[in-house]
């Protein structure tokens, strides 16, 4: 088992959302095993009821993240199980390719509705428990709000959103002693990734693009580890990540000159393409669609 020096995450309560599989399941497995108390929460049963073995016979729920009623059930649940909150990991994420123009809308909306709708309601209902001297939230976003990939607009857009979230909870909680960090994450060797570029539309039209290479899940699960234990304000994997964030222009105009003329064709693809999201959702009303 590896080790980090400084403060632990021994005897800490940590709720993690989206922790069936990739890196949520992956930190939860990590911190149980460095001595924190864990609680899950994510959408397949079966994947859950594995990791929470895994971590001691931690607690567990079934919910879906977009919706709100079900969050606040679970998260009280869950706290009550374990008998307090330390830290809320707003993990759960999914993404889909979509076109800006001839794509599918509801893949807009139900990025949002899970990305960052699901990070709010998980806040709000997690939110006064981690209001104290000892308590932290960990939000997920991205390099893409950094780098903005041709295909992949609802979920750059998403992790812009959970930016602006994230400071904004910062500012509210400062008084309490609670504190906020977020994530920005390249690449990593996940189903995420491996899934969102594995569409025809980044094969043909993109020559299955990946401008940076796919990291390894480890570093990444590390780093929220001592982010946690530490209760950071920002946390990258890999390193090279501080070094994009400050230069967002330059990084974007690189972008569009390597890809070129090859993203008409992704484009192309993509408007026909019925490519699943990386993570299977339940049936959702359409907010669009409402009278």
């Amino acid at each position: 088992m590896s080790s980090i020096s400084g403060p632990s995450v021994a005897g800490r309560k940590i709720l993690i959302t989206g922790a069936a599989r990739g890196i949520g399941a992956a930190l939860a497995r990590r911190l149980a095993a460095h001595g924190a108390e864990v609680a899950l929460l994510g959408l397949e049963p079966e994947l859950m009821a594995e990791v929470a073995a895994e971590c001691g016979d931690a607690p567990w729920r079934y919910c879906d993240v977009a919706d709100r009623a079900q969050v606040e059930r679970v998260v009280a649940a869950l706290v009550a199980e374990l008998g307090g909150l330390d830290v809320l990991v707003a993990n759960a994420g999914i993404a889909k390719q979509m076109a800006m123009v001839g794509g599918d809308p509801s893949v807009l909306e139900e990025t949002l509705a899970v990305n960052v709708l699901g990070v709010a309601y998980a806040v709000h209902a997690a939110g006064p428990h981690v209001a104290h001297a000892k308590g932290y939230v960990l939000m997920m976003s991205s390099i893409s709000t950094a780098v903005q990939l041709p295909l992949a607009g609802a979920y750059s857009a998403s992790a812009a959103a959970v930016e602006a979230l994230a400071g904004t909870l910062r500012c509210e909680l400062r008084h309490t002693g609670a504190r906020v960090g977020v994530s920005f994450f390249a690449e990593i060797d996940t189903e995420m990734t491996s899934r969102g570029f594995g569409t025809a539309a980044v094969r043909s039209g993109l020559d299955g693009t990946s401008l940076t290479g796919v990291s390894p899940i480890g570093p990444a699960v590390a780093a929220l580890h001592r982010a946690i234990a530490r209760r950071r304000k920002t946390v990258v994997s890999p390193w090279w990540v501080a070094l994009v964030l400050p230069l967002r222009p330059l990084a974007q105009l690189l972008v569009q000159r390597l890809l070129g003329a090859r993203v008409a064709r992704a484009v192309e693809i993509a408007r026909t393409e019925d490519a699943p999201f990386t993570t299977p959702q339940p049936a959702r009303p359409h907010r669009m669609e409402r009278r």
